[in-house]
């Protein structure tokens, strides 16, 4: 089945050059093309897209607030910010009020499909630093002892995701296949209650895992 976006920039040209780099991967259909944070809520009401490629600035109701709306209501709903400029604070902000990831304007369209195929399949890694910086800035809500129902090979995967390995990568590693790697992620978000990879990264670090087993190392 093709992943269902949802287009939302206010900038018409934006929007235009957004839907051609999409549309050279067959694997995704644009459902939708809204202008506003307002008109995205009130059509993932109606029609609940699988993917939203979301601008940051937006008049009257920005990306990063939208973004959180709609992750409050629809959280399996995946996003990724759409902006020109890498700022940190933006980024972090995004990654805060819930979206899975961030593309630059200018980048090349064989890096934006690349980049989106890894979000769809869950496998975006986040690089050491940034996962550091999620960790000083942004505290868990529900922050807790770690399961005591994670079996041992639920926490290796965990403390793999947050050194940023994909699921390719945790599977060679561990010497097992990757629909093991996403079987046992899901069982690991179910347990936890938590949504996605970024909060499985937040909470790894919180909770020490990746640090005992850098000790080991």
């Amino acid at each position: 089945m093709k992943t269902r976006v949802l287009v939302v920039d206010d900038h018409a040209h934006a929007r235009e050059a957004i839907c051609e780099i999409i549309a050279t991967d067959d694997r995704y259909e644009i459902v939708g093309v809204v202008a506003s944070g307002q008109e995205a809520i009130d059509f993932t009401e109606q029609w609940m897209p699988d993917l939203i490629l979301m601008d940051i600035q937006m008049p009257d109701m920005d990306g990063l607030e939208t973004t959180q709306r709609i992750k409050l209501r629809f959280p399996y709903v995946k996003i990724v910010m759409i902006t020109v400029s890498d700022d940190m604070f933006h980024l972090l902000e995004a990654l805060k009020r819930g979206a899975q990831g961030y593309l630059l304007k200018n980048l090349a369209p064989s890096t934006w499909i690349k980049y989106l195929n890894s979000i769809v399949n869950e496998e975006t890694p986040l690089s050491r630093e940034l996962a550091f910086e999620i960790l000083k800035d942004v505290s868990l809500a529900n922050n807790k002892e770690v399961d005591e129902s994670l079996t041992f090979r639920e926490q290796e995967i965990l403390s793999n995701v947050a050194d940023g390995l994909t699921n390719k990568e945790i599977a060679e590693k561990l010497v097992i296949s990757e629909h093991t790697v996403k079987n046992h992620l899901k069982n690991i978000l179910q347990k936890l209650q938590l949504q996605n990879r970024v909060q499985l990264t937040r909470y790894a670090f919180e909770q020490g895992l990746l640090s005992r087993r850098d000790k080991k190392e």
